[in-house]
């Protein structure tokens, strides 16, 4: 599995692992009786002080059975996607993976390690030999406030002034932050409501950007991952690496095998033969035999040299992001990778990691 992307310097965070579950969102906890699995899964992040977690609704899918899941139909949207994800040190994220994949039952679990931030933050130093770009993940509540602009706006503007590739900000549903649960309630302002904003960027930019982060922000919580651009713009910088010999069955953390990762960040607008880019991977995969698609909308962001935008109240168009994840065995991934590379010749931006995985019904160790 990739290690974080930085070592710091004092004050610059510490060495996490990221757990990340896609489950149904109609899927409920084993049992008679049973609740849901979303609400049972962030009962049991607060219950452990999980550092920070968060849940998310996606709105296209399918898993291993290759029931497709979308908000195009009335029925199928009653049973939309979810992505949870639970970021903490090591020893308390692997004691979590058993019962989070009891939970999401035959859902898929993964494992990243990340590098999480929080309270000041300082600069980081990159490791010696380190090539890959790195992944920032900002999270934050919808209602926090940057000089009163919200903050996920403000966080957007920093990273495009700084020449950050590109970020997305997803709207979730419900949330840890800090150790304390955090519930999103009606007939509120909704200051519970979290966010997640994703950047993508090179070491050195990311690494300058931190502490004005951490500045602008009240309480910053942040990760940071290492990734691989594949693609950007059309322009294809290399395919998925191969991953090692030893990454066998079994090898991975906590005896989970290793798959491949792909992110896929495209925009409602950017369209594939009249429906959106995002909606025609999500079909050609499925027709593929390919394991697993999930698709996020995003409410703001940017790529390139875009100006940060997104959703507008009484907009006419949609121009905001999406972002898919394919999750596969290595044997499959090439096959997966082609289809995206097709369909994104234009525009886009493809990364991938190497992330230990596991159905949620397959016993770990």
């Amino acid at each position: 599995m990739n290690g974080p992307a930085v070592v710091s310097g004092p004050g610059g965070g510490e060495d996490a692992v990221k757990l990340t579950s896609y489950f149904g969102e109609r899927r409920r906890t084993p049992g008679s009786g049973g609740g849901f699995a979303a609400d049972a899964l962030l009962d049991l992040y607060g219950r452990e002080q999980v550092a920070t977690s968060i849940l998310l609704r996606a709105v296209e899918g399918f898993g291993a059975r290759k029931h497709p899941r979308t908000d195009r139909s009335l029925t199928l949207s009653e049973d939309l996607p979810l992505v949870a994800v639970a970021v903490d040190r090591r020893s308390r994220i692997e004691a979590l993976v058993e019962p989070t994949a009891r939970i999401t039952g035959t859902g898929l679990v993964t494992l990243e390690r990340a590098r999480l931030l929080a309270g000041d933050v300082e600069p980081v130093t990159l490791r010696e030999g380190v090539r890959e770009e790195t992944k920032l993940t900002v999270y934050l509540g919808r209602q926090e406030r940057v000089y009163r602009v919200p903050a996920f706006i403000a966080v957007c503007d920093l990273l495009h002034r700084r020449g950050i590739a590109g970020a997305t900000v997803l709207l979730g549903v419900d949330w840890t932050a800090h150790g304390t649960r955090q519930r999103a309630a009606f007939f509120s302002r909704n200051a519970g409501t979290p966010m997640m904003v994703i950047a993508v960027g090179t070491g050195e930019r990311i690494a300058r950007a931190l502490p004005e982060l951490g500045a602008l922000l009240r309480h910053p919580l942040l990760t940071l991952e290492r990734v691989r651009i594949c693609k950007r713009d059309g322009e294809l910088l290399g395919p998925p690496p191969a991953l090692p010999r030893t990454t066998l069955p079994g090898s991975g953390d906590a005896g989970m095998p290793v798959w491949h990762k792909l992110m896929v960040y495209t925009s409602e607008a950017a369209l594939h033969e009249g429906q959106p880019i995002h909606r025609a991977i999500v079909r050609r995969l499925r027709a593929a035999g390919i394991s697993g698609a999930t698709t996020q909308r995003g409410v703001w962001g940017f790529h390139g040299d875009h100006a940060p935008h997104g959703d507008r109240l009484l907009q006419l168009g949609r121009r905001v992001p999406a972002v898919t994840v394919v999750i596969d065995a290595p044997q499959r991934i090439a096959a997966a990778f082609a289809i995206i590379d097709e369909l994104t010749a234009r525009q886009g931006l493809v990364t991938s990691e190497a992330v230990p995985a596991l159905r949620g019904a397959t016993k770990v160790g």
